[in-house]
């Protein structure tokens, strides 16, 4: 295999990687981990009606990071998924776009969110060699929510970050 070539491939394999990461630390509430995942100056744009109907716009990796540690706290149980990635490289720069959904559960507020999007993503290589999100966000496809009361049959039966017996 020519050289140009793996080292396409193995590129597209470090921003799946990473894409893949990101979404991990916010599940698991790995903050500096997540931090690792983005360029200083990254721009996360995310468009959903659970914010309030606009897009939260949020610049540098500290205003993100912090919104995260903030909004997605052990309160709140979050599962994102991404595939069906379509990533081209130029260089030290990259775009993908990615098929996303994502469940939320909040306990405390007896609250089940779900919804789906497509995140357009930018990539930047650092003088490290290592791939880092530039800029990150999504406009829903859809988002809809459910009240715990409305689910009689719902029962929490582990998590991670609370007592498991304590159901809503």
């Amino acid at each position: 295999m020519e050289s140009r070539t793996l080292d396409y491939l193995l590129t597209l394999e470090d921003l799946r990687q990473l894409k893949y990461r990101y979404l991990r630390s916010v599940d698991h509430k790995l903050w500096d981990e997540l931090a690792d995942t983005l360029t200083e100056d990254a721009v996360a744009d995310y468009g959903t009606p659970a914010m309030g109907g606009d897009n939260l716009l949020l610049t540098g990796r500290t205003a993100i990071v912090e919104f995260m540690r903030k909004n997605l706290g052990p309160g709140l149980i979050s599962v994102h998924l991404a595939g069906q990635p379509e990533l081209s490289v130029n260089g030290d720069q990259a775009t993908g776009t990615w098929g996303f959904s994502d469940l939320i559960i909040a306990p405390e507020y007896k609250v089940v969110i779900q919804g789906a999007a497509f995140y357009e993503d930018t990539y930047r290589r650092g003088d490290d060699g290592v791939w880092r999100i530039s800029r990150t966000g999504y406009t829903r496809t859809y988002e809809a929510s459910m009240s715990l009361d409305d689910l009689p049959s719902f029962r929490l039966t582990a998590n991670r970050w609370a007592d498991a017996t304590a159901n809503p």
